[in-house]
């Protein structure tokens, strides 16, 4: 079974101790330490319920960057630090990285803590980001990060910060294109897509379009595009909308999907028939990933109870794409949480060639087949999974028994 959230130890020992390194690379003075929570609820505000209220370099503010770097940044770097082991990536030698609306360069510093392997590779990263203090700061990170790894006299990753805002409704001219080996944006289209309403689907697949674009003019022809989001609806519909839009530009998709057809849960919310008749929509349900965030920092955990920000868990919506031709189809990836089924069974809801499907089984086995499995038939997975025949009369999806 391959799942998600399998960060090698030494790997988690770097993370554990990254809120330590952000107060001695960032310290703040005691006369301000005891504003940061403060400042941390109110920036977490405006990041959700009030985006209208911020301006586009709201991270200028030393206090509100403050904040960002004690708080997000950590827990970015433990939900990136969740997946990126997981994903094959292609880098090697020589390989440029672009990344768009990098921040404090969350993503260099993820793959440098999950990746031993890369450290030794001469990797060039250009991190864009229309805030230069944010770069500033994320360069002084990732230096801090080096230092502590013990290789800051021989670190091999060049890194380029780019000042600069990102525009995705204009296209890639030759002169800016870097032809990266990988071009990935992180936690970067929500502050856009989060603008639309939730029922014009219109203009989500017209922003999810444009994204596509503009990543597939910053990618080399067999490059990677690497896509994270929030895992909450519209990110999962963007997210399906940006999935079909790079199959058109010949950019299909690696993971999370099992599979290059139709994703199952992108139906232009238009409604289907069930078995019994009944017309369903598929609006209600997305592809995201969730886990449990017990073993985060210890003191990250504090300071988040500190801002009444407790974090028990952490969700996100993701693509990486770059194959140059349809995969092969094969098995079941789980996309949901488990909820009880009549008999005392469990379900889950998962993605596959044949559409959305509706595991079943004992609970025992379905909690065992956590969020982000790839379960594959008679294949490696110690599962086995036997089609019902029937349909979930709620959804539409098969029912699979899982055992």
């Amino acid at each position: 079974m391959n799942s998600f959230n399998k960060l090698p130890q030494e790997s988690r020992k770097i993370l554990n101790s990254i809120p330590e390194l952000i107060n001695k690379t960032f310290p703040i003075p005691g006369k301000f330490r005891g504003a940061l929570p403060s400042d941390i609820a109110e920036l977490s505000r405006m990041l959700t319920n009030s985006r209208g209220e911020r301006s586009l370099s709201y991270l200028g503010r030393p206090n509100y960057l403050s904040a960002y770097l004690h708080y997000f940044l950590p827990w970015n770097l433990y939900r990136l630090c969740t997946l990126l082991p997981a994903l094959n990536l292609k880098l090697s030698e020589g390989s440029i990285i672009t990344d768009l609306g990098c921040g404090p360069l969350t993503f260099a510093s993820a793959l440098w803590i999950t990746r031993p392997d890369l450290r030794a590779a001469p990797l060039e990263f250009n991190c864009v980001d229309r805030v230069l203090s944010v770069l500033e700061a994320g360069k002084k990170f990732f230096k801090a990060l080096c230092e502590q790894t013990g290789t800051e006299n021989s670190c091999a990753w060049k890194i380029n910060i780019i000042k600069k805002d990102i525009n995705i409704n204009k296209s890639v001219s030759r002169a800016d294109r870097r032809n990266a080996s990988l071009v990935c944006a992180v936690n970067m289209f929500n502050e856009q897509y989060d603008r639309i309403p939730h029922n014009n689907t219109t203009a989500l697949r017209d922003m999810a379009k444009k994204a596509a674009l503009f990543m597939h003019g910053e990618a080399s022809q067999d490059a990677s595009i690497l896509t994270v989001e929030p895992g909450v609806p519209q990110s999962g519909r963007f997210i399906a909308f940006l999935r079909a839009e790079l199959m058109e530009l010949g950019r299909m998709p690696s993971s999370p999907c099992p599979h290059s057809t139709d994703c199952p849960l992108l139906y232009k919310q238009s409604q289907r028939q069930t078995p019994a008749g009944k017309q369903q929509t598929n609006k209600k349900r997305w592809c995201h990933f969730a886990f449990e965030a017990a073993d985060a920092p210890k003191d990250l955990q504090s300071l988040s109870a500190a801002a009444k920000l407790p974090k028990e868990r952490l969700a996100f919506s993701f693509l990486l794409a770059g194959e140059t031709k349809k995969q092969e189809s094969f098995g079941v990836r789980v996309i949901s949480d488990a909820f009880p089924l009549p008999g005392g069974w469990l379900g889950r809801y998962g993605c596959s060639e044949q559409g959305l499907v509706l595991l079943a089984g004992e609970k025992n086995c379905i909690e065992k087949a956590g969020s982000g499995s790839l379960l594959e038939q008679g294949g490696r997975s110690s599962f086995s999974l036997t089609v019902t025949g029937e349909r979930d009369a709620k959804s539409g999806a098969v029912i699979m028994e899982l055992k």
